[in-house]
């Protein structure tokens, strides 16, 4: 191999990074390793559902205790 052929393939291959660089970045850069930890941290969550009824009283308690605003009376004025 020349050197020509070996400095065409190395702009070859310049080129070739440069084009795909915004795909790349994608799979491996900031924003892919940030989506990798968070998948990585959702995985070891866990869905805990319980609706007993303690809970519903306790809602309703909080909701009867919550302060109200009488309505207004309107003077035709808006």
């Amino acid at each position: 191999m020349s050197w020509l052929s070996i400095a065409l393939l190395a702009c070859a291959v310049i080129v070739l990074v440069g084009a795909e660089w915004p795909r790349l970045d994608d799979r491996f850069g900031g924003p892919a390793r940030k989506r990798r930890e968070r998948a990585k941290r959702k995985s070891t969550l866990k869905v805990v559902r319980t609706e007993s009824e303690e809970f519903a009283a306790s809602v309703e308690r909080d909701l009867s205790r919550l302060p109200t605003i009488e309505p207004r009376e309107e003077n035709g004025r808006r």
